[in-house]
């Protein structure tokens, strides 16, 4: 499936999805740190206005809400299943849970399948300000759209996100298992651990040197998570400290400036090319080294935010 859009003009990266019978059409965030997927529906007057027009049940002819049972949360006076996620950022989404037919795209050799998804009835914060219309859920739980395939056997138990980079965008998901190359760099995540997809990660080297970090820095709460509905990464404070200043010792000539935003203590230069191909002429390379001594090596693409404003 074909992915859009890219970090530095919206902040995400989505695919698109079709829902009913007729189809109605959907662009949805893909996101590892949701689980349930879900759209903005016609009855929701707390929603905001998005790419394409709200999910109208009433001309899907397979559209059929969830009915109270053991597994959920029940509005018991309208006897149907109720959901409701808050994000980091303390964004909220809410409404009911409906099952439909859901489509994949001409690129898609799935079928359409009938998938319990998400009926937004209200929305706050960035989910209201945001221009796709919903997310994707491709987490772990029941109401994830991976799980669900999975469960119906039309998939194996995986999925690949590609994407296209700072200057290209877009890219590709793949629902199901493909041959990986044989240089595919392997961390495995604990599903034990964790309700997120977690990775081992032991060690950060900066221009081939070793931060000077107790590994257990990585090793907090959940571990190192890999969410694609987060824009940025984010490091304990020691861990960005150190980071930070060894780049700032590989660097000579830079102008650091001041944030866009001044309530952030973004640290950031002026006078760099903006393409992204002269970046590791000024800007050193990094490694992430996991539990197994594998090495992912990572562009200063893979780290910088591109930001343009006038001082």
């Amino acid at each position: 499936m074909r992915l859009y859009d890219n970090l530095l003009s919206r902040g995400y990266y989505s695919t698109r999805l079709w829902i009913g019978t007729p189809p109605q059409r959907f662009a949805l965030i893909v996101d590892t740190g949701s689980t349930v997927t879900y759209v903005p529906c016609a009855m929701c007057e707390k929603c905001g206005t998005h790419q394409d027009p709200k999910f109208q049940p009433e001309l899907s002819s397979t559209y059929q809400p969830v009915k109270c049972n053991l597994d959920c949360n029940c509005d018991k006076d309208r006897d149907q299943c109720i959901y409701e996620r808050q994000y980091a950022e303390m964004s909220v989404t809410s409404g009911i849970l409906a099952e439909d037919v859901i489509s994949f795209g001409n690129l898609s050799e799935l079928s359409p399948q009938r998938i319990v998804f998400g009926c937004e009835t209200e929305e706050t914060g960035e989910l209201y300000r945001q221009h796709a219309d919903g997310i994707i859920g491709l987490g772990r739980g029941d109401l994830s759209i991976v799980d669900q395939l999975v469960e119906k056997g039309v998939i194996s138990d995986s999925f690949s996100l590609c994407y296209g980079g700072m200057d290209v965008g877009g890219g590709a998901m793949v629902l199901g298992g493909i041959s990986a190359p044989s240089d595919m760099i392997f961390s495995y995540s604990d599903p034990v651990r964790s309700p997120y997809y977690n990775i081992d990660l032991k060690e950060m080297h900066v221009a081939g040197k070793k931060l000077d970090l107790d590994p257990s820095v990585f090793d907090r709460k959940f571990g190192t998570v890999l969410d694609s509905g987060t824009t940025f990464a984010y490091f304990p404070e020691a861990v960005f400290e150190a980071f930070k200043d060894t780049i700032m010792k590989e660097l000579n000539s830079l102008k650091q400036v001041s944030g866009a935003v001044p309530s952030y203590n973004d640290t950031c230069f002026s006078g760099i090319s903006s393409d992204v191909s002269q970046l590791s002429k000024t800007f050193p390379t990094i490694e992430l080294v996991f539990e197994n001594k594998q090495k992912l090596l990572l562009t200063p693409e893979n780290y910088l935010f591109r930001v343009s404003f006038s001082q």
